[in-house]
């Protein structure tokens, strides 16, 4: 017989995760501690299970604007190479504790300058991933790490970004996103480094259909050719829930199986949608849409890879196979050679095997 779903079955699944942020997925008392080190002084607390709350709560607004905001603190504390080192090393650690077997996971290293060089901030990020990598598998939990470099859609590094991933692709990162503000900063915007990332044949997944619509995932699709959407939940806009036909957005990214890096209470806190149970993702999902499950801020969200199959189980009465169909997916569309992709299937496999009996 398989094992019921709950808290603790899921935890104990393997899991696939590509879209979480680094800056978004700190621990609120490492926060406290490089705070004091380096002589950051605005934290709304010192306290860590205060910090936590206010996190959550300032990022549970409705706006993605004020949801934003949030990470002026967290990015406050990544401005050495250590601070750095030390946030990725947990996440690793973090995300292989809960179950996580792949993750990539982003962050866009012109946050931290010009307190370091981009390539510093590189380093010390794919340095600590590994790090926390090889203390997690030597404990049990084992994990593989991969980075994302986001270039901020508002400003004007996304050359220098480009370039990043192309240098360091034999070194751990899979991968470019364009983060940052949709509405008013198209992703071609720089199409020298749309060109760059061609040359090179680098992998691209593009923050689109979260804040803005279709157009937006037009833009990611035609202009940034993106192999993956972050986020793009919007594409439900062009999903009838009656069944009805399609709109040519919603058939191209079906007919195309672009998968979408979908995080649902991430949706809900920054006013996509009202709740878990109004979501679209097992519209989506049940539609034939390439749905992928993700956290995107673990920090602001309060959220874990366990905690938000969770919930769209409970929400959306998902079983077995569709928590083993998305996670199956998501490994399908990593940045991976298709090597290690061949041993990490198998070992999904394996583990939802011994879960469902």
């Amino acid at each position: 017989m398989p094992a019921p779903l709950t808290q603790e079955t899921l935890a104990r699944a393997p899991k696939v995760l590509l879209h979480d942020h680094l800056d978004g997925g700190l621990r609120p008392q490492t926060i406290i501690e490089i705070a004091e080190q380096t002589g950051y002084t605005a934290l709304p607390s010192t306290d860590a299970a205060e910090l936590g709350r206010w996190f959550t709560e300032s990022a549970d607004s409705g706006t993605l604007v004020r949801y934003l905001e949030t990470f002026d603190h967290t990015v406050a504390v990544m401005q050495t190479p250590e601070g750095i080192h030390r946030v990725a090393r947990e996440c690793a650690l973090d995300l292989a504790a809960d179950g996580v077997r792949y993750a990539e996971v982003r962050y866009a290293p012109e946050r931290s300058t010009p307190a370091m060089t981009a390539e510093a901030a590189v380093e010390a990020m794919l340095d600590g991933f590994a790090t926390g990598a090889r203390d997690a598998t030597a404990a049990g939990t084992p994990i593989a790490v991969r980075s994302l470099l986001c270039a901020m859609r508002q400003d004007d590094h996304w050359d220098e970004i480009a370039a990043l991933v192309v240098r360091y692709r034999d070194a751990g990162v899979v991968g470019f996103d364009l983060a940052g503000p949709e509405i008013g900063f198209p992703a071609d915007r720089h199409p020298s480094a749309i060109a760059l990332l061609d040359r090179a044949g680098a992998h691209r997944t593009i923050h689109a259909g979260e804040a803005d619509g279709i157009e937006s995932i037009r833009g990611a699709l035609d202009g940034a050719r993106a192999e993956r959407l972050g986020h793009g939940v919007r594409i439900a806009d062009e999903v009838p829930a009656d069944g009805g036909p399609l709109g040519p957005v919603a058939q191209r990214v079906l007919d195309e199986q672009i998968t979408l890096e979908v995080a649902p209470t991430s949706n809900v806190q920054t006013g996509a949608y009202p709740s878990i149970a109004a979501h679209p993702v097992d519209r989506l999902h049940r539609a034939g849409f390439a749905v992928t499950l993700n956290t995107d801020n673990r920090l602001m969200s309060g959220v874990t890879p366990t905690s938000e199959f969770v919930a769209v189980v409970q929400a959306h009465g998902w079983g077995w196979d569709d928590v083993q169909t998305v996670t199956e997916r998501a490994l399908a569309a990593a940045f991976l050679d298709e090597g290690e992709r061949a041993g990490l299937l198998a070992e999904v496999r394996a583990g939802y095997a011994a879960l469902r009996g």
